[in-house]
C-alpha cells in the first residue's frame, strides 16, 4: 500500500527561532538588565564609563558587537513572537494567517530594521 507523501511544514523555522531566543532570554536576559538597568547606573561593580556614549558607539561598530546586538534583539523578539501566537491561537483571536502576519511579521519587520540601523551606524 502506497503511503500518501507527508505535507512538509515550516513550523521547525519557528520553533529553532523560539527556542534559541528562549534560551538567550533565559541565560543573558536578566543579566542584561540587571547590568544595563540597574548596576551600571549606579556605578556598583561596573565602572561608569563603561557604559558611556563613545564606549558603546565603539561597540556597535564592531562587527563582533553588531551581531551579538542583532542577535539579542531579534532573538528575543522571535521568541515573543511565538509566544503570543501561541497565545493568539488558544484564544482563537484572528485566522490563522491574520495571526502569523501579526507576530512573525512584527518579528521579521524588527529583525530587518535592527539589522539595517546597525549597517547604518558604519563600521
Amino acid at each position: 500500500m502506497p503511503h500518501a507523501p507527508e505535507k512538509r511544514s515550516n513550523a521547525p523555522i519557528f520553533w529553532l527561532l523560539f527556542g534559541a531566543g528562549g534560551t538567550l532570554s533565559a541565560l543573558f536576559g536578566v543579566g542584561l538588565i540587571l547590568v544595563t538597568g540597574f548596576l551600571a547606573p549606579q556605578g556598583i561593580g561596573v565602572a561608569p564609563e563603561a557604559l558611556s556614549y563613545e564606549n558603546a558607539l565603539a561597540f556597535t561598530q564592531n562587527w563582533l558587537g553588531k551581531a551579538v546586538i542583532w542577535a539579542v534583539i531579534s532573538l528575543f523578539f522571535w521568541h515573543a513572537a511565538e509566544r503570543l501566537y501561541l497565545t493568539l491561537k488558544d484564544m482563537h483571536v484572528f485566522s490563522d494567517t491574520g495571526r502569523r502576519l501579526l507576530t512573525y511579521g512584527v518579528a521579521a519587520l524588527v529583525t530587518a530594521v535592527t539589522a539595517g540601523l546597525l549597517l547604518a551606524i558604519g563600521f
